[in-house]
């Protein structure tokens, strides 16, 4: 994986273990609810199947192309660096938090409507992005291109599935749609940095917009119009809007936003400041009130519902998932920030520098079949300790002469364990879940990818601030090393809590999980219930 692109799909087990493309994630079973098999030309069908692919690239360039241009774009608009933290995290928090309700805006509307209406308010908030000259609008701006990105991603799935209804086709073009993601991370990084070389980050932004008018124009003319009709019962009106769940999500997201606000003004406002305790105070109430109103609705319009806590090594994975893109956003911000503007080298050299992030992290996502062999926890462990590692030898790389002692080996060891991590937690959290919840799963473990990262950076910038405050400033190397270290703690107590909690699963167990697709959810709820009187739930 290569940044923490925000449009990677959500794919099932069996395509992660039978062929597991990178930097792809839980994609729902096939078919899904709500369409309908079209019979339409092969060249109809390719063609909508490139725009699809299209939009998943754009996801994944919106945000790596911004780690290139992020120096400049500091620059510009006076942006601190804490503030910078924003420029990222806007996007994820908003992107991660409608993912959950945009494929319920697909089923209950339709997937066409949602993924033109996602594709073309991208394009029209990244031309707006390119004018901007004010960092507050530019923040506001990627906060909403993350809730225009969210249905680009349920909704092309969902239309892939209803174009490729055959099992063995589907699955070749569900991989190929999560490649794109993969080529839009690595072009991203390119393409942003010929743009700053060569003219300004203006057009980092412009250049999505450009791209997201063909393929919304033939998306609108193209893409079928049947639906099958939905499983549940005909909703109308207001009804539709109800089912979205807007209350839960809203307040999930505003909880976040507080507390992101709260953590990246700690280091420069003091941590006892009602200007940080006020916003970590109440987001620590929103977040308490969200799950309290995610048990009181009902179950078929929450958000997240509770009852999937308490799937086997669920929660456990969850915590798993936070790490993965946040290491690898915490690496293409701090490198190209440090190279660029204290080391002087050209967005080029940096783009060139970061490859073998990107290269290894293919390679080991190709690992995915070793889980019929190997438990997934003992592969998530190994990947733990490969990263605990890599954090050391980085937290060495002092200067740009240090690069290939300690930068090159540091890099191909952590994207490699990251990626185990990544590919393995995700491989086994659909096997401990039914077919019949792998869109709810997969948008919550797709959230928790980029909360992870939204929250962590946050974090992450506070530690660095922080330490440079009191030991030479920001063209020293302690503040960075400073993470690093944080790193190595945080992953560490993972690993404790994958040894610990994570329940090796009999194949005959992992197997009726996953027949027991009607009934799995009452399962739980029942356990959950006689358990509850033990105090256990």
């Amino acid at each position: 994986m290569m940044t923490p692109a925000t449009s990677t799909p959500l794919s099932p087990a069996e395509t992660l273990v039978d062929g597991y493309f990178p930097f792809s994630e839980p994609l729902p079973k096939f078919p899904l609810k709500g369409t309908a098999t079209v019979k339409i030309s092969p060249a109809r069908k390719y063609t909508l199947f490139a725009i699809f692919c299209l939009a998943q690239f754009l996801d994944a360039f919106n945000n790596s192309a911004l780690f290139s241009a992020m120096p400049s774009l500091i620059i510009d608009l006076g942006i601190t660096e804490g503030q910078s933290t924003w420029i990222m995290s806007a996007f994820q928090l908003t992107f991660a938090a409608f993912l959950l309700v945009s494929g319920r805006i697909s089923d209950v509307y339709h997937p066409k409507y949602a993924f033109i209406a996602g594709v073309a308010s991208l394009g029209v908030i990244s031309l707006g992005a390119g004018f901007a000259r004010d960092k507050i609008l530019l923040i506001v701006l990627r906060a909403f291109s993350g809730i225009a990105a969210s249905l680009t991603i349920p909704s092309a799935l969902s239309l892939i599935v209803t174009l490729f209804p055959e099992p063995a086709a589907q699955a070749r073009a569900l991989s190929a749609f999560g490649g794109s993601g993969s080529v839009g991370n690595v072009l991203g990084l390119f393409v942003g940095a010929i743009f700053i070389q060569y003219a300004s980050w203006h057009w980092t932004f412009w250049f999505l917009a450009l791209l997201t008018v063909p393929i919304a124009s033939v998306g609108l003319l193209l893409i079928p119009r049947e639906k099958a009709p939905s499983e549940g019962p005909k909703l109308e009106g207001f009804a539709k809007f109800k089912s979205l769940d807007i209350i839960g999500v809203s307040t999930l997201t505003t909880a976040l936003i507080l507390l992101i606000f709260s953590l990246t003004s700690g280091s420069s406002s003091g941590w006892t400041s009602p200007l940080v305790l006020a916003p970590l105070i109440i987001s620590v109430i929103m977040i308490i009130m969200f799950f309290f109103w995610e048990k009181h609705i009902p179950k078929e319009t929450a958000a997240i519902p509770p009852h999937t806590w308490f799937y086997p090594n669920f929660a456990v994975l969850f915590s798993v998932a936070l790490m993965p893109f946040l290491w690898w956003t915490t690496i293409f911000t701090m490198y190209t920030t440090l190279w660029q503007e204290v080391y002087q080298w050209s967005a080029m050299n940096t783009a060139a520098h970061m490859l073998p992030l990107g290269i290894f992290a293919f390679i080991v996502s190709m690992t995915g079949g070793f889980s019929r062999f190997i438990s997934p926890k003992w592969i998530i462990l190994t990947g733990q300790v490969i990263v605990i590692v890599a954090c050391l030898l980085l937290s060495f790389a002092t200067g740009p002469e240090k690069y290939w002692q300690f930068v090159l080996p540091g890099f191909i060891l952590g994207t490699s364990g990251t990626q185990l991590m990544y590919t393995h937690a995700n491989i086994a959290i659909f096997k401990a879940t039914p077919p019949a919840v792998a869109g709810t799963i997969g948008a919550i473990f797709n959230g928790a990818l980029q909360l992870g990262s939204a929250i962590g950076l946050a974090v992450c910038s506070s530690i660095e601030t922080s330490v440079e405050a009191t030991h030479g400033g920001f063209d020293k190397y302690y503040g960075r090393a400073a993470i690093f270290y944080f790193f190595m703690g945080l992953i560490g107590v993972q690993a404790l809590g994958v040894l610990i909690f994570y329940r090796v699963q009999p194949s005959s167990e992992a197997i009726e999980v996953q027949t027991l697709a009607g009934s799995t959810e009452n399962v739980v709820e029942e356990k959950c219930a006689v358990e509850s009187k033990d105090g256990i739930c």
